[in-house]
């Protein structure tokens, strides 16, 4: 990949040493157009993240994901157990669609709108940078003896990454139960819900853990993503790239020099590529395993490029190709197969969205019963389980539409309410006349005063 200082390149992750022990990552504050770009667009997120809970759409939350009830509510639309289809196909489309943008885009998730990196870029280590400054300072500060300065500084940045921690964690769980149900076990005290308060504070210590020490560790040793991303990229993808063909050979800057003339490329080895990365990584290495795409090294590169006077880019979105044989970007057949793939799946998903019932209905006969036969009729008793997964009220009639017959409900009428779940039991009547085979199909319809909300398909069992 050109000329570089053999010295350079190594066999172990860049947050690790010779030995295997943790190297703590010290990072420059980025600056840079691309850097206010991603501060918005994780700024966007972080007020989505933290307002959902509390939008309500006909009643209901816009998102909830209570996999204790096995309750999902996504866009203020109740989805059950009975819609797992629905999730599934959503999921494989959602892990088609990341692999598609990988293999265009390279780890451009991970850089811009992973969680992880949000919380830590963007809201953890802007704390420190306030508190304790730049790499340099933090450094100095970690190096240095016990001092009220240090105790200051080191004490109040725990105490507001630990808050910090609470709140993710609350929001995280009116994502699972709801702001209503998090009030009332707030209210009822940790002594009425303990489970629920250890689990709590088990998972804030978790979350201070990650972003306080664990940091980086988890985009490099924890994370899959980071690891399958060396299988879905190719030469053709869109990664953080360095131009070594214009930046080789390596060598400081001094003004007014002729530098192609005596052998030297673009770069002047400042480093400053390798100081704001927070993954601690030297991109004139190539494409690796640590790097998730934050573009902070174009930014540092470019502004040291305008300082001395030098056409930014010298590290740019590229892909390997471009970099190696000036080749521009183009569309591959396996980008064209994860495009029609992905197309595909979105399009299923949304029929299977838009045709989805508001009701969800069992019909079956009662097990171990025959017909019966009274006077001139033949009988069938049925069971029947109704799921309302919509937000309005049903007073439920059933009728058989391709029999002749008639319903006896055995009860009360079928009242079904939003959300809940009814049972039942009617007796199916047919003239003796009409009953022509020992299994005839039948399909009944139920209806809300006289509109059609579902169609359920059993048997009807007779005489030979």
């Amino acid at each position: 990949m050109g000329i570089v200082e053999e010295n350079s390149f190594r066999d172990q992750i860049s947050t690790t040493d010779e030995e295997g022990r943790r190297a703590w990552v010290y990072a420059d504050p980025p600056k840079g157009r691309l850097h206010n770009i991603r501060f918005s667009v994780a700024m966007f997120l972080l007020i989505l993240f933290f307002t959902i809970p509390f939008i309500r759409i006909h009643d209901q939350p816009l998102i909830l994901f209570n996999i204790f009830e096995r309750r999902f509510i996504i866009l203020g639309k109740v989805f059950w157990p009975q819609d797992f289809h629905l999730f599934v196909i959503g999921l494989i489309t959602l892990i088609i669609g990341i692999i598609f943008f990988t293999v265009i885009y390279g780890r451009v998730w991970c850089g811009w709108t992973c969680p992880q990196t949000i919380f830590l870029e963007m809201v953890f280590r802007k704390i420190e940078f306030l508190i304790e400054g730049n790499a340099a300072r933090q450094r100095k500060l970690d190096n240095a003896e016990l001092s009220f300065e240090k105790v200051w500084k080191k004490t109040l940045k725990h105490i507001l990454f630990v808050l910090l921690s609470v709140v993710i964690v609350h929001t995280f769980i009116t994502y699972i139960i709801g702001w209503d149900e998090l009030k009332n076990l707030m209210n009822r005290g940790p002594g009425a819900n303990f489970g629920a308060f250890l689990a709590i504070f088990i998972f804030t210590l978790v979350f201070y853990f990650v972003f306080a020490r664990f940091r980086e560790q988890v985009c490099t040793l924890v994370c899959p993503y980071g690891r399958l991303q060396g299988v879905m990229l190719d030469p053709n993808s869109l990664v953080v790239a360095y131009d070594f063909r214009r930046g080789e050979e390596r060598g400081r800057w001094k003004k007014s020099e002729d530098r192609r003339s005596i052998g030297k490329g673009d770069c002047i080895d400042c480093h400053h590529c390798v100081t704001v990365c927070p993954t601690g990584i030297d991109i004139r290495n190539g494409t690796q395993l640590e790097c998730i795409n934050c573009t902070a090294c174009i930014d540092a590169c470019n502004n040291v490029m305008r300082r001395i006077g030098f056409k930014p880019g010298l590290i740019r979105i590229a892909s390997s190709n471009e970099i190696a044989e000036g080749r521009k970007f183009r569309i591959t057949p396996r980008i064209i197969a994860y495009t029609i793939l992905l197309l595909g799946l979105i399009a299923l998903f949304i029929a299977l969205f838009a045709m989805r019932n508001d009701t969800e209905t069992t019909i079956l006969r009662v097990p171990g019963t025959l017909y019966q036969q009274v006077g001139n009729e033949i009988s069938n008793v049925y069971n029947v389980k109704i799921i309302n997964k919509s937000n309005r009220d049903f007073t439920v009639e059933i009728k058989p539409l391709t029999l002749d017959g008639r319903i006896q409900l055995i009860g009360k009428p079928i009242e079904l309410k939003s959300q809940e779940i009814t049972e039942a039991v009617f007796l199916l009547y047919i003239p003796r006349e009409n009953v022509t085979s020992a299994k005839i199909p039948v399909t009944f319809g139920l209806f809300d005063h006289d509109e059609l909300i579902e169609k359920e398909k059993a048997t009807f069992v007779g005489p030979l």
